[in-house]
């Protein structure tokens, strides 16, 4: 086990922990509404985590892309090639999350190759040259360490008796700091986090573009030993995955505008969005707009309601 702060918040585990019981027990979930959430993810995970590298191509544009394979004009090629590589790669790993065998070498570079495809020439392949990475502090590894560290990597991670999201988190921050590849390291990065999360039951998570400063931020930190924002970070965004996952079915889960439970409420708007800003609400933002649920509300009026 790495020597290493990698806890959770109690609170937030604890409601993370109560929403995947909650989910569990309501398996198989309905397939109609599994799949059109998946294809939102899959969109979502696709848009941020290429805008997080650069892409400029939008949300909608995305979606036209990945969904209808129309050309945007004005983009590159490259974009393109990205983001349908993505949401490729994204696709492969419903397929690699139900083999319980530990991620290995073999399911990380075929990741790689699927995601980078067209747009890298050594696709799927570990670097055989040193490489700088811009704005990071810590150079990466000389390219002929990085079979053994990836083989160290991994090892600790199949040993590792950590909740799922710690050792996901830790697997995430492992592989960037590697560098294993060229080329595609934080998108490979966010996939393999994510099959890990997915193999033992957990749903897949978007960190969006808009996060991308804390992100690379709690990386920075990572690098320097302390690893406990970057896990309280993405479990976080497990927490959030969950809740939308639960809100399927409807009823007291389902998701609607802070706006509207306002007035089912003696709280205001404007006091129930800054609650959600500062994690004591359970709600989800889409865009601008914070959502929160009938059954959120009830626990938040029970724990801190006066």
């Amino acid at each position: 086990m790495p020597d290493t702060d990698i806890s959770i918040n109690e609170r937030l585990l604890a409601r993370i922990e109560g929403k995947k019981r909650a989910l569990d027990d309501r398996r198989p979930l309905p397939q109609d509404a599994l799949n059109r959430l998946r294809e939102e993810i899959r969109l979502a995970h696709t848009y941020h985590s290429d805008a997080i590298e650069g892409n400029t191509l939008t949300l909608q544009e995305t979606r036209l892309v990945i969904e209808e394979g129309i050309t945007i004009g004005g983009k590159t090629l490259k974009e393109h090639l990205e983001a349908t590589g993505n949401a490729n790669a994204f696709d492969k790993l419903e397929d690699l999350s139900k083999n319980r065998d530990p991620i290995d070498h073999v399911m990380i570079q075929e990741i790689h190759e699927i995601a980078t495809l067209g747009w890298l020439t050594d696709a799927g392949r570990y670097r055989t040259q040193n490489v700088r990475v811009v704005g990071r502090k810590k150079r990466p590894p000389d390219f002929s360490k990085v079979p053994k560290m990836m083989n160290e990597l991994l090892k600790s991670i199949a040993e590792m008796d950590e909740n799922p999201i710690a050792v996901a988190t830790f697997l995430h921050h492992g592989f960037v700091d590697v560098h294993p590849f060229s080329d595609g390291n934080g998108r490979v990065g966010r996939l393999i986090m994510n099959l890990h999360l997915m193999k033992h039951g957990y749903p897949p998570i978007v960190l969006k573009k808009e996060d991308g400063r804390r992100y690379y931020d709690h990386l920075a930190k990572a690098d320097d030993g302390n690893l406990n924002p970057f896990v309280n970070f993405i479990a976080k965004g497990v927490d959030e995955s969950l809740t939308l996952f639960l809100a399927i079915f409807g009823g007291k889960n389902e998701l609607v505008p802070l706006t509207e439970l306002a007035v089912l409420t003696k709280y205001s708007q404007e006091y129930l969005s800054l609650r959600a800003r500062q994690g004591v609400l359970d709600a989800v933002k889409f865009g601008k707009v914070w959502h929160s649920s009938k059954k959120a509300m009830e626990e938040y009026r029970r724990e801190h309601g006066r």
